[in-house]
């Protein structure tokens, strides 16, 4: 069996690159947490397992031994790299697991792929990553809308 390099190790939990194999548990989290996930859309398992793939689409994840503490989903388009999904099981949070995970996320993009710019797109209802974005220096543009355009309702 494949096993993704530790990327940060801080006590017994280390942080490392997800594969397809923990996508139970991300999809899992992801609910726990209330994330939207679309299982019939674009969070399908055949679409994870090509994301995963690619080369610009990655998952980092802190664990404690097989217990999934905290993912954030890192992609980029050679340009601009964009900060989706970062959620932490509520029984972990307020203990920096969010903001470790986005900085191991803002070095790979910045160091490893020579991303300069990066980004995320953040409901307005969600307090707790607002001020997480803004502490680390992130800056809100109000003058930008967010469109989309979708193939079909659930992707």
């Amino acid at each position: 069996m494949e096993t993704s390099p530790t990327i940060r190790e801080r006590g017994q939990a280390v942080i490392k690159e997800l594969g397809f194999k923990d996508y139970p548990k991300i999809q899992a989290l992801w609910e726990m947490v209330g994330l939207s996930c679309r299982p019939d859309g674009r969070d399908h398992p055949d679409r994870i397992r090509l994301q995963i793939k690619r080369k610009n689409i990655f998952f980092l994840g802190k664990l404690y031994e097989d217990d999934l503490l905290g993912v954030i989903m890192v992609s980029h388009d050679g340009r601009k790299g964009w900060i989706n999904r970062l959620a932490v099981h509520p029984d972990h949070r307020q203990k920096g697991i969010a903001q470790e995970l986005l900085e191991v996320a803002e070095n790979q993009l910045f160091q490893n792929e020579g991303i300069e710019v990066c980004s995320a797109l953040i409901f307005d209802d969600n307090n707790a990553s607002i001020s997480l974005f803004e502490k680390v220096g992130y800056e809100l543009w109000d003058d930008v809308r967010y469109y989309s355009k979708r193939k079909r309702l659930e992707a």
